[in-house]
């Protein structure tokens, strides 16, 4: 049954006077509001920022080990192509170092825990010598985890160089087979021991710090953790790590060209 007509009136009249009223109440409440907000942005960020505590997030190195700049912070990622977890950390960790400035080195150093780990880091090091490793990273991991590819066969390694490398079978085998990569595959065994390396991926900060994601709480915190520790680092050595402005014309000149 519907209502009468000026029950209706005054139901409108009393839903106007409600509106009113909460929009007063809305209205004494906005600076509050305000700033509120802008505590928000202010207070928050630096309330709810991590904190990275020593034996718990990351732990220092029994012996530290030497790096090869001492003018810079030295970041090192322990890794295999064999691992899962490498393959798919890496576009966060490749991201990661196309943000660092020249006075944060990173590097790779092959994890060898047997034979096989062992090929894939005679692989890295003589892609290194070649100068290809950049062409040739990516599809490494791609052909070992998505293609299926049996890499652990020296002949379907010189394929992939060849195709994504340009180089030829020839040079690759004189490479691969060489002393020179040979010895680095020595040194890497020998650096993950130093390293205290049970698994991988792990990293390396300045020879005396190691993370992994199991310690940072996942892979993509352990970056969150190396840039603590970055920070830490450059601080106590008196490195610079501040991005450098970008250059700017002096007041008065164009720095249009003709």
């Amino acid at each position: 049954m519907d209502a009468p007509a000026d029950t209706n009136l005054a139901r409108v009249d009393e839903d106007r006077t409600g509106i009113q009223m909460m929009l007063k109440i809305v209205a004494g409440r906005l600076p509050a509001l305000a700033t509120w907000f802008l505590l928000s942005l202010v207070v928050l960020p630096g309330a709810q920022a991590q904190e990275f505590e020593e034996g718990t997030h990351y732990v220092r190195l029994a012996v530290p080990v030497q790096t090869l700049d001492d003018t810079k912070v030295e970041v090192v990622e322990v890794f295999s192509y064999a691992c899962i977890h490498c393959k798919t950390f890496d576009p966060a960790l490749e991201q990661w170092r196309a943000g660092q400035v020249d006075s944060v080195l990173f590097r790779r150093v092959p994890a060898v825990f047997n034979r096989t780990w062992a090929t894939f880091a005679q692989a890295y090091y003589t892609a290194e010598v070649l100068e290809v490793a950049q062409a040739v990273h990516t599809p490494l991991f791609k052909a070992i985890h998505e293609q299926g590819v049996d890499l652990r066969e020296p002949e379907l390694i010189a394929i992939l160089f060849e195709t994504f490398g340009g180089v030829p079978k020839e040079e690759f085998d004189q490479v691969f087979n060489s002393f020179g990569v040979r010895s680095r595959v020595q040194q890497a065994t020998a650096r993950g021991r130093a390293y205290g390396i049970s698994g991988v991926p792990t990293l390396i900060v300045d020879g005396l710090f190691r993370t992994d994601g199991q310690m940072a709480g996942s892979n993509a915190m352990m970056l969150q953790v190396v840039d603590h520790l970055v920070e830490q680092q450059a601080a106590a050595r008196g490195i610079d790590i501040e991005a450098p402005a970008a250059p700017t014309a002096p007041v008065g000149l164009s720095v249009d060209s003709d």
